[in-house]
């Protein structure tokens, strides 16, 4: 996958935006990331994934998904965009999405108004 192909999923969504987070690609909901491209390495950063889902998913697929110390005490992990399927980022992002978003736009979503 290629940071475009995130960023086609997640603009189906309705408050979805492109922005910038820590000087990187990124996308918001309503002003809050939802997800962001770290260049130094073409990886994405998931957020709201507790330590017990990390573990399992790094375990499940180390060429995929990975931690640093830095973030290793957040509820965050990280996945390489070369190894990484459109079925999983939508999974993951669209969680994320639903915790975001207004009820209405959930619900408009997916009443398939939007």
């Amino acid at each position: 996958m290629r940071w475009q192909d995130v960023v086609e999923i997640a603009l189906k969504w309705p408050e979805v935006a492109e922005g910038i987070s820590y000087g990187e690609p990124s996308l918001k909901v309503r002003k809050r990331l939802l997800t962001r491209n770290r260049l130094q390495d073409d990886s994405i950063v998931f957020l709201d994934v507790p330590p017990e889902e990390r573990e399992m998913l790094i375990e499940a697929s180390p060429r995929t998904f990975f931690v640093e110390d830095h973030y290793k005490s957040y509820d965050i992990v990280l996945a390489r965009l070369e190894s990484i399927s459109p079925p999983e980022v939508q999974t993951i992002l669209e969680r994320r999405w639903r915790s975001s978003a207004t009820k209405r736009a959930i619900a408009e979503f997916d009443q398939g108004k939007t």
